[in-house]
């Protein structure tokens, strides 16, 4: 049996309806982010799982909770799996941070690997601490499966990673929904992708909700 690991965005929260920057700031999930946890729960449980690293968030730690209460393993926070922080532009709409500090926006447009938000995180930074986080589950974990909760960039900078695709495209090639599963396996030649941002499991009203 191989390692498989299940990246897992969070359920919505208020900010990610409305497409607000969230890096460091700490919303609760909303109804419809519960519903998300719990669908996921019910549709994952049956699956042998070995291990749930998650984020410090409240968002993040929200998600876990069904499925490793159900299955019976811990969530095991790591402060490197927390989402990019956006410095000055937490809480502002991509359209207020165009307009306040446009010269940094399109600079990190244009490479987010190297060019941080006003006062934020450079994807490079990120790729570091995450990376801690997937070398260590790799270390403890020959086979099984290892469920991970995170956020949107910090994801698709973590499979940049892992699948050999430059980091300063991450929010270019590939997307992230909320609540979305993207499954890779480690196999013997390195790491395959089966899945990303699946949202299959979730109701049709769910998938169907604005901002996601």
């Amino acid at each position: 049996m191989t390692l498989k690991l299940y990246f897992l965005r969070h359920g919505e929260t208020v900010q990610s309806r409305t497409g607000g920057y969230c890096g460091n700031l700490d919303p609760e999930l909303t109804e419809e982010g519960m519903e998300m946890a719990r669908e996921f729960a019910e549709t994952h449980r049956n699956l042998p799982w070995v291990a749930a690293y998650v984020s410090p968030m409240k968002r993040t730690i929200a998600t876990a909770k069904p499925l490793c209460e159900s299955v019976g393993i811990p969530v095991e926070v790591r402060e490197g799996l927390k989402e990019i922080a956006y410095g000055e532009w937490e809480g502002e709409s991509p359209e207020t941070v165009n307009e306040k500090y446009h010269d940094d926006y399109v600079r990190w447009l244009t490479d987010p690997g190297w060019n941080a938000p006003t006062g934020g995180e450079k994807g490079v930074d990120v790729a570091r601490r995450s990376y801690a986080v997937l070398r260590e589950i790799q270390e403890q974990h020959e086979s099984g499966n290892v469920l991970v909760v995170s956020h949107k960039a910090t994801i698709r900078i973590m499979l940049c990673q892992l699948l050999g695709i430059d980091v300063g495209r991450f929010r270019d090639r590939l997307l992230m929904p909320v609540g979305g599963v993207s499954l890779i396996e480690m196999e013997a030649h390195g790491p395959l992708m089966h899945a990303l941002g699946d949202r299959s499991y979730l109701s049709e009203r769910l998938r169907s909700l604005a901002g996601t």
